[in-house]
């Protein structure tokens, strides 16, 4: 059996962008029903949703007929958990509130078997290796592993440019909304300089040969991060898309309901 090629991956390596959906729903029926939306890439989300390991497996599982990748985001970048996403199967991990190059550094062991890094070896009892069934599996799971650091502090953009040049980083997205809270605009993702501060960004990371991504449910937003080099951007959250569709429909019988700004659109 031969390792599961992570093409997710290689088109980042190659500036092909990938537009993705935020799944926060933690189902795999409701994931696999996006999976056949078209999607390059589906976001499971362990950090704001009510997902678990098990929940995040039921959706990889789900999902490995069809051609969306799956990217899965824990609570927190920590070694123990990145482990138990590893082996069931995640090939792309995106990694929550990196602010130095430190940080992201040991996020990157976390992923590695030793002696380059500290991932347990556990490989006869994991799906990613198919129970010890992929042929060279430990020697070669790092070449197929997409690691993607999260930065969206005011701390963490300072130490941008240190963060995106760590050795086995392969993208940096940026949190508009937690960025968007740490610069002073709470609630306010899609202000001008908190937008201005991530196509800044963008460059950077660009600069560093990286991959860079983004959260931009507002299609403006989008090209405008798509246009400035941005190549893997969620363009919306399957919370956000029932919600609004549920309003609408709702709205065409009973009557208009509030919205949100366009402003407060740009992230979650």
């Amino acid at each position: 059996m031969l390792l599961a090629k992570n093409h997710f991956k290689q088109a980042l390596k190659e500036g092909r962008p990938q537009i993705g959906l935020w799944a926060a729903l933690a189902d795999g029926y409701v994931t696999e029903l996006l999976a056949t939306a078209g999607f390059d890439w589906l976001l499971i989300d362990n950090e704001h949703a009510p997902n678990d390991v098990r929940s995040t497996l039921a959706q990889l599982q789900a999902v490995a007929a069809y051609p969306s990748h799956l990217v899965v985001r824990p609570v927190k970048s920590d070694t123990a958990l990145i482990k138990q996403f590893l082996d069931i199967g995640a090939q792309t991990l995106l990694l929550p509130m990196i602010d130095t190059a430190a940080q992201a550094q040991e996020a990157v062991s976390a992923t590695r078997y030793p002696p380059v890094g500290n991932r347990g070896v556990g490989s006869a009892l994991a799906r990613a290796s198919r129970w010890n069934r992929v042929q060279g599996y430990l020697n070669d799971a790092a070449n197929e592993l997409c690691v993607l650091v999260q930065v969206e502090t005011v701390a963490a953009m300072s130490n941008l440019a240190a963060i995106a040049n760590v050795e086995g980083v392969d993208g940096v997205f940026f949190g508009p909304a937690d960025l968007s809270a740490s610069m002073g605009y709470l609630g306010k993702p899609g202000e001008p300089a908190v937008r201005q501060a991530i196509l800044s960004g963008i460059k950077t990371v660009s600069a560093a040969g990286k991959a860079s991504g983004v959260l931009a449910p507002d299609r403006s937003f989008a090209d405008e991060y798509l246009k400035a080099g941005a190549t893997f951007v969620a363009v919306g959250t399957d919370t956000g898309l029932l919600s609004r569709a549920a309003a609408d429909l709702a709205e065409s019988y009973k009557g208009a309901m509030p919205h949100k700004s366009k402003e407060e659109r740009g992230g979650y």
